[in-house]
């Protein structure tokens, strides 16, 4: 593994633990509740957070052998069917060992390669990395006010 690769993938799976770690006591009757008139349910930021690290490990960091179906970007709201708890555990670890080993896959230079996306334009893929992190903690902050105060 590549010095940046080292440093880098610790980095990402500590940060992803303020995901990973709500999922762990959650129950199946949590994935509907949402906060008063939010559009977002529980079960819909868990699938939101799992497609977008798989579209990252296929557009981003080229794991272009990865089908990758992202309904929640597709339909860009929450049309209330994240309600399986364990097919969402399943598919948001799946998602989390993808991004993995697309992270493992990269070089040093590969790194500081530049990437262009629509959503995001022309980023670094150490920058892109940045945008992965802080996409999942700002939608497990979301997931933690639901699950807490969420009815």
């Amino acid at each position: 593994m590549d010095t940046n690769t080292q440093l880098l993938l610790p980095l990402w799976a500590e940060a992803r633990t303020r995901f990973s770690n709500q999922l762990k006591n959650l129950k199946e009757s949590d994935l509907t509740k949402k906060l008063g008139d939010s559009p977002n349910s529980a079960g819909f930021l868990i699938r939101h957070v799992a497609d977008v690290e798989l579209l990252f490990s296929k557009n981003v960091f080229g794991q272009t052998d990865l089908k990758v179906s992202a309904k929640t970007v597709i339909a860009q709201r929450d049309t209330g069917e994240w309600t399986n708890l364990a097919e969402l555990l399943a598919y948001q670890q799946e998602a989390f060992a993808c991004l993995e080993k697309a992270i493992l896959a990269q070089t040093d230079t590969d790194w500081q390669s530049t990437i262009t996306t629509k959503e995001f334009g022309t980023k670094t893929k150490a920058e892109a990395l940045g945008r992965i992190v802080s996409h999942t903690a700002y939608h497990a902050g979301q997931l933690g006010i639901v699950l807490k105060y969420g009815k």
